[in-house]
């Protein structure tokens, strides 16, 4: 005896591929459907509403349907308040708790719907009953007594739909590409930095040491010098060695200028960072003029906060890392808040950290040379990010310089 539910989806649910998406879910899971209302919207601002009729063989399967089409936003039709359980200890989930996604979703609480706050992949909501606010809460901040949601009941998800407006680039579906990026996709990327800077939006780069290795470093410096840049995360080496080009123009020993490894070069980067060691932060050292040029030289003219993040194999590492992982977590979540755009460039364990902490709807590119990186990155569910198959050599320097070519036309056409 087949067992049913009926569940409702609303919003731009045909041309952002969202409806398909829940009849593949329920047909992978072995379910049928039936579609009892669809009520198409006849202009592209116009939303569409549709009511299904989920089928299953069993409770068990029914529940398994509805838990994937969820977080495609199908909802049931009645509203239900959301099951809460308190924490029996700190970090101690209760069984069946929500796990989030990191789209924009509500809870029904008391009969009132609560956005959930700082929204991000793989975490709980904690809702609290006196100010009647729900937060997103990593399991490293669960304390006992926090009020978990449990069970899909109750839980609103908003996925992420196409834009109603044509713009620059295209961030909704995430791809890679598998070809050398062209300028006419680097002129897009620029365009959408300069769109949202004179919005006033605010973008973060995650950045790797290749960065340094493949000679991009003085672009970077650039294009935070120019203020295109508003936070930095990188870890211990992308500093590491932006400060060993500028004090030995060398980056690993290799001499960036003529390509060739410097006889004893090995040990600069040890030399770096004793010498940062001995002026007590990168700041001090920028300030003491031991550090003249490069990307942390940039950060600390521009007042640009950085979160150095410390990992098993750093050298040193320099006093500015983080070599607590929690602690570095949070820092990164106090500078993502109300990002615009993350720019993600050669390195594929900081980009992965970042991409679990933003919402869906933040504009990601993801720059590296190794494809699989880049669909890797997407298939730990940053599904809104754009691959970008380059070297970092090629990318940054073109980026400045079509954001140069655009800034002026820009300036031209107000001055016209």
């Amino acid at each position: 005896m087949q067992v049913f539910r009926e569940v409702e989806l609303e919003g731009h649910i045909i041309d952002s591929g969202i409806m398909t998406r829940v009849f593949d879910r329920i047909m992978d899971k072995g379910g049928n459907f039936e579609i009892i209302v669809f009520d198409i919207g006849k202009r592209k601002t116009d939303p569409s509403y549709a009511r299904l009729r989920v089928n299953a063989d069993s409770e068990q399967q029914l529940s398994a349907i509805l838990s994937e089409i969820h977080r495609y936003g199908a909802r049931m039709l009645e509203e239900k308040d959301v099951s809460v359980i308190p924490a029996e200890g700190d970090r101690i989930v209760p069984k069946g708790f929500y796990s989030t996604t990191h789209h924009p979703t509500s809870v029904r609480y008391t009969g009132r719907l609560l956005p959930v706050q700082h929204i991000e992949m793989d975490c709980l909501i904690v809702v609290d009953p006196l100010e009647m606010v729900s937060l997103c809460t990593p399991l490293s901040k669960l304390k006992k007594g926090d009020l978990v949601v449990v069970g899909e009941e109750g839980v609103q998800v908003i996925p992420p739909e196409r834009p109603r407006q044509l713009s620059n680039f295209e961030f909704m579906h995430g791809t890679v590409s598998p070809e050398r990026p062209s300028e006419t996709i680097i002129a897009k990327v620029a365009a959408e930095i300069i769109d949202l800077k004179r919005k006033g939006g605010k973008i973060a780069l995650v950045g790797g040491p290749a960065i340094i290795h493949t000679g991009a470093a003085r672009s970077l410096a650039a294009i935070i010098r120019k203020g295109y840049i508003d936070v930095l995360f990188a870890g211990n080496a992308l500093a590491t060695h932006d400060i060993e080009f500028n004090l030995y123009g060398t980056s690993l020993g290799m001499d960036l200028c003529t390509g060739k490894p410097v006889t004893g070069g090995h040990k600069n980067h040890i030399y770096a960072i004793s010498e940062i060691m001995r002026a007590g932060s990168i700041r001090k050292a920028v300030e003491n003029g031991v550090i003249t040029g490069g990307i942390m030289y940039e950060c600390v003219q521009r007042d640009i906060p950085y979160v150095l993040a410390g990992s098993i194999r750093d050298d040193g590492p320099l006093p500015d890392v983080i070599t607590d992982a929690m602690v570095a977590q949070d820092r990164m979540r106090d500078h993502i808040t109300d990002c615009s755009m993350v720019l993600m460039v050669a390195t594929l364990l900081h980009s992965v950290a970042v991409g679990n902490c933003l919402p869906s709807y933040v504009k990601t590119i993801c720059v590296d040379i190794n494809p699989s990186s880049l669909t890797k990155l997407m298939d730990r569910g940053t599904m809104q990010a754009i691959g970008v198959v380059s070297d970092a050599g090629t990318f940054l320097p073109l980026l400045e310089k079509q954001l140069d070519l655009q800034a002026a036309r820009h300036h031209q056409g107000g001055l016209q």
